[in-house]
Protein backbone atom coordinates (compact mmCIF):
# COMPACT_ATOMS: atom_id res chain seq x y z
CA UNK A 1 0.00 0.00 0.00
CA UNK A 2 1.19 3.57 -0.66
CA UNK A 3 2.69 5.30 2.36
CA UNK A 4 1.61 8.82 1.50
CA UNK A 5 3.04 10.35 4.65
CA UNK A 6 6.49 8.78 4.35
CA UNK A 7 9.70 10.34 3.12
CA UNK A 8 12.87 8.55 2.10
CA UNK A 9 16.33 10.08 2.39
CA UNK A 10 18.96 8.28 0.33
CA UNK A 11 22.55 9.10 1.22
CA UNK A 12 24.72 9.26 -1.91
CA UNK A 13 27.23 11.99 -1.14
CA UNK A 14 30.26 9.81 -0.38
CA UNK A 15 33.30 9.90 -2.63
CA UNK A 16 33.61 6.14 -2.90
CA UNK A 17 37.39 6.30 -3.07
CA UNK A 18 37.78 2.54 -2.58
CA UNK A 19 36.08 1.94 -5.92
CA UNK A 20 38.93 3.76 -7.68
CA UNK A 21 36.59 4.88 -10.43
CA UNK A 22 35.53 8.02 -12.28
CA UNK A 23 31.99 6.66 -12.13
CA UNK A 24 30.13 7.50 -8.94
CA UNK A 25 29.91 4.54 -6.60
CA UNK A 26 26.10 4.33 -6.54
CA UNK A 27 25.98 4.23 -10.35
CA UNK A 28 28.05 1.08 -10.75
CA UNK A 29 25.75 -1.57 -12.23
CA UNK A 30 24.53 -4.80 -10.72
CA UNK A 31 22.53 -6.99 -13.07
CA UNK A 32 22.87 -4.37 -15.79
CA UNK A 33 21.36 -1.58 -13.69
CA UNK A 34 22.89 1.14 -11.48
CA UNK A 35 22.75 0.30 -7.79
CA UNK A 36 20.86 3.52 -7.08
CA UNK A 37 18.10 2.49 -9.51
CA UNK A 38 17.63 -0.85 -7.75
CA UNK A 39 17.02 1.03 -4.53
CA UNK A 40 14.81 3.70 -6.11
CA UNK A 41 12.54 1.02 -7.55
CA UNK A 42 12.04 -0.51 -4.08
CA UNK A 43 11.37 2.93 -2.61
CA UNK A 44 8.87 3.67 -5.38
CA UNK A 45 7.05 0.42 -4.57
CA UNK A 46 6.92 1.56 -0.95
CA UNK A 47 4.93 4.60 -2.09
CA UNK A 48 6.78 7.51 -0.49
CA UNK A 49 5.47 11.05 -0.51
CA UNK A 50 8.98 12.41 -1.04
CA UNK A 51 12.27 10.81 -2.02
CA UNK A 52 15.35 12.91 -1.31
CA UNK A 53 18.81 12.03 -2.58
CA UNK A 54 21.74 13.63 -0.75
CA UNK A 55 24.52 14.28 -3.24
CA UNK A 56 28.09 15.51 -2.92
CA UNK A 57 31.11 14.31 -4.84
CA UNK A 58 30.50 13.83 -8.58
CA UNK A 59 27.12 15.49 -7.99
CA UNK A 60 26.34 15.85 -11.70
CA UNK A 61 26.45 12.09 -12.30
CA UNK A 62 23.98 11.33 -9.51
CA UNK A 63 21.66 14.20 -10.44
CA UNK A 64 21.30 12.81 -13.95
CA UNK A 65 20.46 9.35 -12.55
CA UNK A 66 17.96 10.53 -9.91
CA UNK A 67 15.26 12.09 -12.06
CA UNK A 68 12.05 12.70 -10.13
CA UNK A 69 13.77 12.90 -6.75
CA UNK A 70 14.42 15.94 -4.60
CA UNK A 71 18.14 16.62 -4.53
CA UNK A 72 20.12 18.26 -1.73
CA UNK A 73 23.86 18.77 -1.51
CA UNK A 74 26.23 17.91 1.32
CA UNK A 75 29.23 20.07 0.44
CA UNK A 76 31.28 19.01 3.47
CA UNK A 77 31.41 15.36 4.46
CA UNK A 78 30.67 15.71 8.18
CA UNK A 79 29.05 12.36 8.85
CA UNK A 80 25.79 10.55 8.25
CA UNK A 81 23.87 12.68 10.73
CA UNK A 82 25.08 15.80 8.96
CA UNK A 83 23.99 14.33 5.60
CA UNK A 84 20.44 13.84 6.85
CA UNK A 85 20.44 17.42 8.17
CA UNK A 86 20.74 18.60 4.55
CA UNK A 87 17.13 17.49 3.93
CA UNK A 88 15.71 19.86 6.54
CA UNK A 89 14.33 22.48 4.11
CA UNK A 90 12.78 19.91 1.77
CA UNK A 91 11.00 18.23 4.72
CA UNK A 92 10.02 21.36 6.65
CA UNK A 93 6.31 20.62 6.14
CA UNK A 94 6.58 16.84 6.40
CA UNK A 95 4.86 15.29 9.42
CA UNK A 96 5.21 11.56 8.73
CA UNK A 97 8.01 9.06 9.13
CA UNK A 98 11.40 9.37 7.46
CA UNK A 99 13.38 6.33 6.35
CA UNK A 100 17.12 6.78 5.88
CA UNK A 101 18.76 4.57 3.26
CA UNK A 102 22.10 4.31 1.49
CA UNK A 103 22.61 4.52 -2.26
CA UNK A 104 25.28 1.81 -2.12
CA UNK A 105 22.93 -0.67 -0.40
CA UNK A 106 20.82 -1.61 -3.41
CA UNK A 107 18.87 -4.71 -2.42
CA UNK A 108 16.81 -3.80 0.63
CA UNK A 109 13.36 -5.26 -0.12
CA UNK A 110 10.21 -3.19 0.05
CA UNK A 111 8.80 -5.75 2.50
CA UNK A 112 11.64 -5.07 4.95
CA UNK A 113 11.07 -1.32 4.79
CA UNK A 114 7.35 -1.91 5.33
CA UNK A 115 8.17 -4.03 8.39
CA UNK A 116 10.12 -1.07 9.80
CA UNK A 117 7.10 1.19 9.27
CA UNK A 118 4.80 -1.31 10.93
CA UNK A 119 7.17 -1.67 13.88
CA UNK A 120 7.37 2.09 14.35
CA UNK A 121 3.60 2.27 14.76
CA UNK A 122 3.16 -0.63 17.17
CA UNK A 123 3.10 2.00 19.89
CA UNK A 124 3.12 5.80 19.91
CA UNK A 125 6.18 5.95 22.15
CA UNK A 126 8.43 4.30 19.54
CA UNK A 127 10.60 7.06 18.13
CA UNK A 128 12.74 5.13 15.72
CA UNK A 129 13.41 1.69 14.26
CA UNK A 130 16.89 0.48 13.34
CA UNK A 131 17.45 -2.18 10.71
CA UNK A 132 19.72 -4.95 11.98
CA UNK A 133 21.12 -8.17 10.55
CA UNK A 134 23.14 -11.19 11.65
CA UNK A 135 26.12 -11.61 9.30
CA UNK A 136 28.12 -14.79 8.98
CA UNK A 137 31.15 -12.75 9.98
CA UNK A 138 30.24 -9.84 12.28
CA UNK A 139 33.75 -8.47 11.69
CA UNK A 140 33.88 -4.84 12.76
CA UNK A 141 30.18 -3.98 12.46
CA UNK A 142 28.51 -1.97 15.21
CA UNK A 143 26.50 -4.16 17.57
CA UNK A 144 22.85 -3.59 18.48
CA UNK A 145 22.45 -3.93 22.23
CA UNK A 146 18.86 -4.98 22.95
CA UNK A 147 17.41 -5.30 26.46
CA UNK A 148 15.13 -7.96 27.90
CA UNK A 149 12.04 -6.10 26.65
CA UNK A 150 13.29 -6.13 23.05
CA UNK A 151 14.14 -2.43 23.03
CA UNK A 152 17.34 -1.13 21.49
CA UNK A 153 19.41 0.42 24.25
CA UNK A 154 22.38 1.55 22.21
CA UNK A 155 24.57 0.90 19.21
CA UNK A 156 28.04 -0.15 20.33
CA UNK A 157 30.68 0.61 17.71
CA UNK A 158 33.13 -2.27 17.47
CA UNK A 159 36.16 -0.23 18.50
CA UNK A 160 34.35 0.94 21.65
CA UNK A 161 32.54 -2.32 22.47
CA UNK A 162 33.31 -4.55 25.40
CA UNK A 163 34.09 -8.22 24.88
CA UNK A 164 30.54 -9.02 25.95
CA UNK A 165 29.12 -6.60 23.39
CA UNK A 166 31.40 -7.93 20.65
CA UNK A 167 29.93 -11.36 21.26
CA UNK A 168 26.53 -10.04 20.10
CA UNK A 169 25.79 -11.17 16.54
CA UNK A 170 23.02 -8.63 15.84
CA UNK A 171 24.69 -5.88 13.84
CA UNK A 172 23.81 -2.41 12.63
CA UNK A 173 23.03 -1.94 8.94
CA UNK A 174 23.07 1.85 9.25
CA UNK A 175 19.49 2.23 8.02
CA UNK A 176 16.69 3.47 10.22
CA UNK A 177 13.15 4.82 10.27
CA UNK A 178 12.51 7.90 12.40
CA UNK A 179 9.47 9.85 13.56
CA UNK A 180 9.62 12.79 11.14
CA UNK A 181 8.17 15.27 13.61
CA UNK A 182 11.08 14.60 15.97
CA UNK A 183 13.88 13.94 13.49
CA UNK A 184 15.41 17.36 13.01
CA UNK A 185 15.03 18.35 16.64
CA UNK A 186 16.94 15.21 17.56
CA UNK A 187 19.56 15.88 14.89
CA UNK A 188 20.15 19.27 16.47
CA UNK A 189 21.08 17.45 19.68
CA UNK A 190 23.85 15.43 18.02
CA UNK A 191 27.44 16.23 18.93
CA UNK A 192 30.53 16.03 16.76
CA UNK A 193 32.78 15.77 19.80
CA UNK A 194 34.62 12.72 18.55
CA UNK A 195 37.90 11.86 16.88
CA UNK A 196 36.48 12.36 13.37
CA UNK A 197 34.60 15.55 14.18
CA UNK A 198 31.48 14.10 12.56
CA UNK A 199 27.78 13.87 13.38
CA UNK A 200 26.77 10.21 13.55
CA UNK A 201 23.24 9.08 12.74
CA UNK A 202 23.66 6.15 15.11
CA UNK A 203 23.71 8.61 18.02
CA UNK A 204 19.99 9.22 17.40
CA UNK A 205 19.25 6.10 19.45
CA UNK A 206 20.66 7.71 22.58
CA UNK A 207 18.98 11.04 21.79
CA UNK A 208 15.57 9.43 21.26
CA UNK A 209 15.82 7.51 24.52
CA UNK A 210 16.92 10.63 26.35
CA UNK A 211 13.75 12.27 25.03
CA UNK A 212 11.59 9.48 26.44
CA UNK A 213 11.07 7.51 23.21
CA UNK A 214 11.80 3.86 22.49
CA UNK A 215 14.09 2.48 19.80
CA UNK A 216 13.25 -0.91 18.28
CA UNK A 217 14.91 -3.27 15.80
CA UNK A 218 13.75 -5.03 12.65
CA UNK A 219 16.00 -7.79 11.31
CA UNK A 220 16.88 -8.38 7.66
CA UNK A 221 18.87 -11.03 5.86
CA UNK A 222 22.54 -10.25 5.30
CA UNK A 223 22.14 -10.09 1.52
CA UNK A 224 19.27 -7.60 1.89
CA UNK A 225 21.57 -5.03 3.50
CA UNK A 226 24.68 -5.74 1.47
CA UNK A 227 26.73 -2.56 1.03
CA UNK A 228 29.12 -1.97 -1.86
CA UNK A 229 32.29 -0.04 -1.11
CA UNK A 230 34.86 -1.71 -3.36
CA UNK A 231 35.18 -3.66 -6.59
CA UNK A 232 35.27 -6.86 -4.55
CA UNK A 233 31.99 -5.86 -2.88
CA UNK A 234 30.54 -5.11 -6.31
CA UNK A 235 31.49 -8.57 -7.56
CA UNK A 236 29.92 -10.15 -4.48
CA UNK A 237 26.75 -8.11 -4.97
CA UNK A 238 26.57 -9.32 -8.57
CA UNK A 239 27.00 -12.91 -7.43
CA UNK A 240 24.20 -12.53 -4.88
CA UNK A 241 21.94 -10.94 -7.48
CA UNK A 242 22.61 -13.69 -10.02
CA UNK A 243 22.00 -16.45 -7.47
CA UNK A 244 18.62 -14.96 -6.64
CA UNK A 245 17.63 -14.52 -10.30
CA UNK A 246 18.66 -18.10 -11.14
CA UNK A 247 16.57 -19.47 -8.28
CA UNK A 248 13.59 -17.36 -9.35
CA UNK A 249 13.92 -18.60 -12.93
CA UNK A 250 14.03 -22.27 -11.97
CA UNK A 251 11.14 -21.88 -9.54
CA UNK A 252 9.13 -20.34 -12.41
CA UNK A 253 9.65 -23.33 -14.70
CA UNK A 254 12.91 -22.57 -16.51
CA UNK A 255 15.55 -25.25 -17.00
CA UNK A 256 19.09 -24.04 -16.39
CA UNK A 257 21.47 -26.81 -17.42
CA UNK A 258 24.37 -25.24 -15.52
CA UNK A 259 22.88 -22.41 -13.41
CA UNK A 260 26.12 -20.84 -12.21
CA UNK A 261 27.20 -20.04 -15.78
CA UNK A 262 24.01 -18.19 -16.81
CA UNK A 263 23.83 -14.43 -16.20
CA UNK A 264 20.62 -12.42 -16.06
CA UNK A 265 19.83 -8.72 -16.12
CA UNK A 266 17.44 -7.03 -13.72
CA UNK A 267 14.63 -7.03 -16.32
CA UNK A 268 15.10 -10.41 -18.03
CA UNK A 269 11.67 -11.94 -18.75
CA UNK A 270 11.44 -15.72 -19.16
CA UNK A 271 8.44 -17.86 -20.07
CA UNK A 272 7.79 -21.41 -18.89
CA UNK A 273 9.55 -24.47 -20.26
CA UNK A 274 12.47 -22.38 -21.46
CA UNK A 275 15.75 -24.30 -21.58
CA UNK A 276 19.00 -22.39 -21.17
CA UNK A 277 22.30 -24.15 -21.75
CA UNK A 278 25.64 -23.17 -20.15
CA UNK A 279 27.37 -19.86 -20.71
CA UNK A 280 24.35 -17.76 -21.75
CA UNK A 281 24.38 -14.03 -20.97
CA UNK A 282 21.32 -11.79 -20.91
CA UNK A 283 21.86 -8.05 -21.20
CA UNK A 284 19.04 -5.61 -20.37
CA UNK A 285 15.78 -5.78 -22.26
CA UNK A 286 15.54 -9.48 -23.14
CA UNK A 287 12.17 -11.25 -23.33
CA UNK A 288 12.07 -15.01 -23.88
CA UNK A 289 8.67 -16.63 -24.47
CA UNK A 290 7.49 -20.16 -23.62
CA UNK A 291 9.29 -23.21 -24.94
CA UNK A 292 12.37 -21.46 -26.26
CA UNK A 293 15.74 -23.23 -26.22
CA UNK A 294 18.84 -21.09 -25.90
CA UNK A 295 21.95 -23.09 -26.61
CA UNK A 296 25.36 -22.61 -25.07
CA UNK A 297 27.39 -19.40 -25.12
CA UNK A 298 24.78 -17.12 -26.62
CA UNK A 299 24.47 -13.39 -25.83
CA UNK A 300 21.01 -11.78 -25.84
CA UNK A 301 20.29 -8.10 -25.18
CA UNK A 302 17.29 -5.92 -25.97
CA UNK A 303 15.74 -8.75 -27.99
CA UNK A 304 12.48 -10.69 -28.04
CA UNK A 305 12.42 -14.42 -28.76
CA UNK A 306 8.97 -15.84 -29.42
CA UNK A 307 7.50 -19.24 -28.57
CA UNK A 308 9.36 -22.38 -29.53
CA UNK A 309 12.33 -20.71 -31.18
CA UNK A 310 15.87 -22.08 -30.93
CA UNK A 311 18.85 -19.79 -30.43
CA UNK A 312 22.52 -20.71 -30.71
CA UNK A 313 24.96 -22.05 -29.82
CA UNK A 314 27.25 -19.02 -30.03
CA UNK A 315 24.49 -16.68 -31.26
CA UNK A 316 24.23 -12.98 -30.58
CA UNK A 317 20.90 -11.15 -30.48
CA UNK A 318 21.35 -7.38 -30.28
CA UNK A 319 18.77 -4.70 -29.43
CA UNK A 320 15.52 -4.71 -31.43
CA UNK A 321 16.01 -8.26 -32.67
CA UNK A 322 12.55 -9.91 -32.83
CA UNK A 323 12.71 -13.65 -33.44
CA UNK A 324 9.46 -15.30 -34.55
CA UNK A 325 7.77 -18.46 -33.30
CA UNK A 326 9.66 -21.62 -34.10
CA UNK A 327 12.50 -19.74 -35.77
CA UNK A 328 16.04 -21.09 -35.69
CA UNK A 329 19.08 -18.89 -35.13
CA UNK A 330 22.20 -21.01 -35.32
CA UNK A 331 25.86 -20.86 -34.44
CA UNK A 332 27.83 -17.66 -34.99
CA UNK A 333 24.77 -15.72 -36.19
CA UNK A 334 24.27 -12.08 -35.20
CA UNK A 335 20.86 -10.40 -35.42
CA UNK A 336 20.38 -6.67 -34.88
CA UNK A 337 17.25 -4.52 -35.27
CA UNK A 338 15.57 -7.13 -37.41
CA UNK A 339 12.15 -8.79 -37.36
CA UNK A 340 12.07 -12.46 -38.29
CA UNK A 341 8.65 -14.03 -38.75
CA UNK A 342 7.65 -17.55 -37.74
CA UNK A 343 9.77 -20.44 -38.93
CA UNK A 344 12.67 -18.42 -40.31
CA UNK A 345 16.02 -20.24 -40.36
CA UNK A 346 19.34 -18.45 -40.10
CA UNK A 347 21.49 -21.39 -39.21
CA UNK A 348 25.15 -20.53 -39.75
CA UNK A 349 27.70 -17.72 -39.74
CA UNK A 350 25.45 -14.83 -40.79
CA UNK A 351 24.80 -11.18 -39.96
CA UNK A 352 21.25 -9.86 -40.25
CA UNK A 353 20.85 -6.17 -39.40
CA UNK A 354 18.09 -3.63 -40.15
CA UNK A 355 15.98 -6.25 -41.85
CA UNK A 356 12.55 -7.84 -42.09
CA UNK A 357 12.32 -11.52 -43.01
CA UNK A 358 9.04 -13.23 -43.87
CA UNK A 359 7.79 -16.53 -42.51
CA UNK A 360 9.70 -19.74 -43.34
CA UNK A 361 12.46 -18.00 -45.25
CA UNK A 362 15.79 -19.83 -45.23
CA UNK A 363 18.98 -17.80 -44.98
CA UNK A 364 22.09 -19.68 -46.10
CA UNK A 365 25.44 -19.81 -44.33
CA UNK A 366 27.60 -16.72 -44.57
CA UNK A 367 24.78 -14.37 -45.64
CA UNK A 368 25.06 -10.73 -44.62
CA UNK A 369 22.81 -7.73 -44.97
CA UNK A 370 25.04 -4.81 -45.94
CA UNK A 371 23.05 -2.24 -44.01
CA UNK A 372 25.57 0.57 -43.49
CA UNK A 373 27.35 2.76 -46.03
CA UNK A 374 29.58 4.49 -43.50
CA UNK A 375 27.02 7.23 -42.87
CA UNK A 376 23.46 5.84 -42.88
CA UNK A 377 21.63 2.58 -42.20
CA UNK A 378 19.36 0.99 -44.81
CA UNK A 379 16.68 -1.69 -44.74
CA UNK A 380 16.65 -5.19 -46.26
CA UNK A 381 13.33 -6.98 -46.79
CA UNK A 382 13.16 -10.71 -47.53
CA UNK A 383 9.78 -12.21 -48.34
CA UNK A 384 8.08 -15.26 -46.93
CA UNK A 385 9.44 -18.57 -48.15
CA UNK A 386 12.45 -17.01 -49.87
CA UNK A 387 15.72 -18.95 -50.06
CA UNK A 388 18.99 -17.06 -49.82
CA UNK A 389 22.00 -19.08 -50.94
CA UNK A 390 25.19 -19.32 -48.93
CA UNK A 391 27.71 -16.47 -48.92
CA UNK A 392 25.24 -13.89 -50.24
CA UNK A 393 25.63 -10.17 -49.65
CA UNK A 394 22.38 -8.19 -49.72
CA UNK A 395 23.32 -4.54 -50.31
CA UNK A 396 20.60 -2.42 -48.71
CA UNK A 397 18.23 -0.92 -49.49
CA UNK A 398 17.02 -4.01 -51.25
CA UNK A 399 13.96 -6.27 -51.36
CA UNK A 400 13.72 -9.98 -52.12
CA UNK A 401 10.18 -11.08 -52.92
CA UNK A 402 8.16 -13.96 -51.52
CA UNK A 403 9.40 -17.35 -52.64
CA UNK A 404 12.40 -15.97 -54.51
CA UNK A 405 15.69 -17.85 -54.87
CA UNK A 406 19.10 -16.19 -54.62
CA UNK A 407 22.05 -18.18 -55.84
CA UNK A 408 25.02 -18.83 -53.57
CA UNK A 409 27.83 -16.29 -53.66
CA UNK A 410 25.65 -13.50 -55.04
CA UNK A 411 25.96 -9.79 -54.34
CA UNK A 412 22.39 -8.52 -54.63
CA UNK A 413 22.09 -4.78 -55.29
CA UNK A 414 18.66 -4.68 -56.97
CA UNK A 415 15.24 -5.89 -55.91
CA UNK A 416 14.33 -9.51 -56.68
CA UNK A 417 10.78 -10.28 -57.78
CA UNK A 418 8.62 -12.85 -56.04
CA UNK A 419 9.33 -16.43 -57.14
CA UNK A 420 12.26 -15.26 -59.30
CA UNK A 421 15.82 -16.56 -59.36
CA UNK A 422 18.61 -14.03 -58.88
CA UNK A 423 22.27 -14.81 -59.42
CA UNK A 424 24.87 -12.07 -59.28
CA UNK A 425 28.43 -13.33 -59.40
CA UNK A 426 31.41 -13.34 -61.73
CA UNK A 427 31.55 -15.91 -64.55
CA UNK A 428 33.84 -18.86 -63.79
CA UNK A 429 36.71 -19.37 -66.24
CA UNK A 430 38.98 -22.43 -66.64
CA UNK A 431 42.47 -22.69 -68.23
CA UNK A 432 43.82 -26.21 -68.54
CA UNK A 433 47.40 -26.69 -67.30
CA UNK A 434 47.71 -23.13 -66.00
CA UNK A 435 48.35 -24.15 -62.38
CA UNK A 436 51.24 -26.50 -63.23
CA UNK A 437 52.86 -23.93 -65.50
CA UNK A 438 52.42 -21.21 -62.82
CA UNK A 439 54.11 -23.32 -60.15
CA UNK A 440 57.02 -24.13 -62.45
CA UNK A 441 57.62 -20.48 -63.37
CA UNK A 442 57.33 -19.23 -59.81
CA UNK A 443 59.63 -21.92 -58.45
CA UNK A 444 62.29 -20.90 -60.97
CA UNK A 445 62.00 -17.26 -60.00
CA UNK A 446 62.30 -18.13 -56.31
CA UNK A 447 65.39 -20.26 -56.91
CA UNK A 448 67.06 -17.51 -58.93
CA UNK A 449 66.42 -14.96 -56.22
CA UNK A 450 67.78 -17.29 -53.57
CA UNK A 451 70.96 -17.91 -55.64
CA UNK A 452 71.43 -14.20 -56.19
CA UNK A 453 71.05 -13.50 -52.48
CA UNK A 454 73.70 -16.05 -51.52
Amino acid sequence: MPNNNLAAIILAAGKGTRMKSKLHKVLHPVGGRPMLHHLLESVQELGTDKTIVVVGAEREQVVAAAQGCDLVTQDEQLGTGHAVMMARDVLKDHTGDVIVLYGDVPFIPTSVMQAMIDMRHVSDDTGLVVLGFRPNDPARYGRLVVNWAGELERIAEYKDASEEERAIDLCNSGMMLVDGQSLFGWLDQLSNDNAAGEYYLTDLVAVARANGRKALVVEAAEEDVLGVNSRADLAYAEACFQTRKRCEAMEAGVTLVDPTTVYFSYDTILGTDVTIEPGVFFGPGATIEDGVTIKAYSHIEGAKVRKGATIGPFARLRPAADIGEGAKIGNFVEIKKAKLDAGVKVSHLSYIGDATIGADANIGAGTITCNYDGFLKFQTTIGAGAFIGSNTSLVAPVMVGDGALVGAGSVITKDVEADALAVARGKQLGKAGFAAKFREEQSAKKAAMKKKGS
